[in-house]
């Protein structure tokens, strides 16, 4: 039997991880500007749509710099109807 071998990605322990609803539908083009607006900030290191379920997006971020509402009011500042779903 054969194993894989990949590498995982280790976070801080001051990382954290949310869920955000997108109340509007995005194109593909406004979900990439949006990704890369809130991927810009300091502080937020990853914002990803899940795959196949464009109104979710999983954000990871600094939370010694952002709390969820921070991050949802950066989301917000886009132009965009979202709402907090919690922590993953």
């Amino acid at each position: 039997m054969g194993q894989a071998l990949h590498s995982v990605e280790t976070y801080p322990d001051h990382t954290a991880e949310i869920v955000v609803h997108i109340i509007e539908t995005l194109d593909e083009k406004q979900r990439e500007e949006l990704v890369n607006a809130l991927e810009s900030n300091g502080g937020i290191t990853t914002a990803e749509f899940c795959p196949l379920r464009y109104h979710l997006m999983l954000v990871r971020y600094d939370r010694d710099l952002y709390s969820s509402q921070d991050v949802l009011d950066r989301v917000k500042s886009q132009n965009v109807d979202a709402r907090l779903i919690g922590p993953v």
